[in-house]
């Protein structure tokens, strides 16, 4: 079938909306007419990303949509089904027997080249095969040929558009806070980088009952927006003291997250913990990382993906916890025409944007 996707033809050229062609879905796929995206911050660092890319290529992984059509095999969803689209996984390997697909022994493989693993790309443009498995959806586009193991059913309750950026950036930073470093009623967080991970994590400290959650930027934009989700302080990332006056005003955090994937930050956040504190890390991709030998002694380091979550059960608790007011984030979105897809990411470059949302 003819489509429209976003292409990108190499790391320094702009999203190009192009027609393409999209193959039927085979066994255990499934075609889902694309209503919604969001731009993940993963979506941009890809055009530098040390694990090669196939260029040209459809990115976007927090697609959300309406299943056309289904393979032969697919039984989790039917035609009519409101979908959420989230990464890919083997569903074989130990890890995703034990409900840690985000830790797939091919997870690599299967979500960050592109072309996914063993398998022809359901994408061409202008009669050449395109890369269109970028985690293992390519939702920058009307239209996706998914795996049945990327999909979330879901029901009515919200738009499109609220519905997208559960399939990764949300997910993220609740799973980071409730799953990866198990935050308790009355403990303190502290999240470096108020983006639509960190205010998602920011979100689920408040939540459940946090002590202290405080969040630091460089704009100040944010931080207002941090405090307004439920933050108890904010700071200037820019500020050379911020170490001690995190640790003057808490004792010490129980926790920390980094979602900025900047070593000299994360070398801050670990400075700001108490004994035995615990750092979380995003799905950093840091060429050089180094840690005090002290620090690492007396505090614990965890790096995390996609917040340890499993997207089938995680997913609808998300949006139940949305229905019920304790997650309001739609307070982060942005909404851009599919077509305007180079202003989103620019907006979300320069911080005036904290979650672009394309709707088609």
């Amino acid at each position: 079938m003819l489509a429209q996707a976003a292409v990108l033809d190499g790391p320094t050229a702009e999203f190009a909306v192009r027609g393409i062609e999209v193959r039927e879905p085979g066994p255990g796929e499934v075609l889902v007419a694309v209503r919604a995206v969001g731009m993940c911050h993963t979506d941009i660092t890809a055009r530098h990303s040390p694990i090669p890319l196939a260029f040209p290529v459809v990115l976007g992984h927090e697609g959300a949509g309406v299943v056309e059509a289904v393979g032969s095999g697919v039984t989790a969803v039917r035609a009519g089904d409101r979908v959420v689209l989230t990464y890919d996984s083997c569903g074989d390997c130990d890890n995703c027997h034990t409900g840690q697909p985000g830790y797939c022994t091919e997870f690599f493989g299967r979500n960050m080249t592109g072309r996914g693993l063993g398998c022809s790309s359901p994408l061409r443009c202008d009669g050449e095969e395109i890369s269109g498995r970028w985690f293992g959806q390519s939702s920058f586009a009307t239209h996706a040929i998914v795996g049945e193991r990327c999909l979330v059913k879901v029901g009515d309750e919200l738009p499109f558009s609220e519905l997208a950026p559960l399939g990764c950036g949300v997910q993220t930073g609740v799973g980071a806070v409730v799953h990866t470093l198990g935050l308790r009623f009355g403990q303190s967080l502290v999240v470096y980088g108020a983006g639509a991970v960190g205010l998602s994590a920011v979100m689920a400290a408040h939540a459940s009952g946090a002590r202290e959650v405080i969040a630091v930027d460089l704009h100040e934009s944010r931080r207002e927006l941090a405090l307004e989700l439920g933050a108890t302080r904010v700071f200037d990332g820019s500020d050379p003291e911020l170490a001690a006056q995190v640790r003057t005003v808490t004792g010490g955090c129980d926790f920390a997250l980094d979602t900025t994937g900047v070593p000299a930050v994360m070398n801050t956040a670990l400075a700001t913990l108490r004994s035995r504190g615990m750092l979380g890390i995003v799905g950093s991709t840091a060429s050089k990382l180094s840690f005090a030998t002290g620090a690492m002694a007396t505090k614990r380091i965890a790096f995390l993906f996609e917040g340890d979550t499993a997207p089938k059960q995680f997913i609808p608790q998300l949006i139940a916890l949305r229905l019920a007011g304790r997650l309001p984030y739609d307070r982060l979105i942005t909404t851009f025409d599919f077509a305007n897809i180079n202003d989103a990411e620019a907006a979300s470059i320069d911080g005036s944007v904290v979650k672009p949302v394309l709707v088609m």
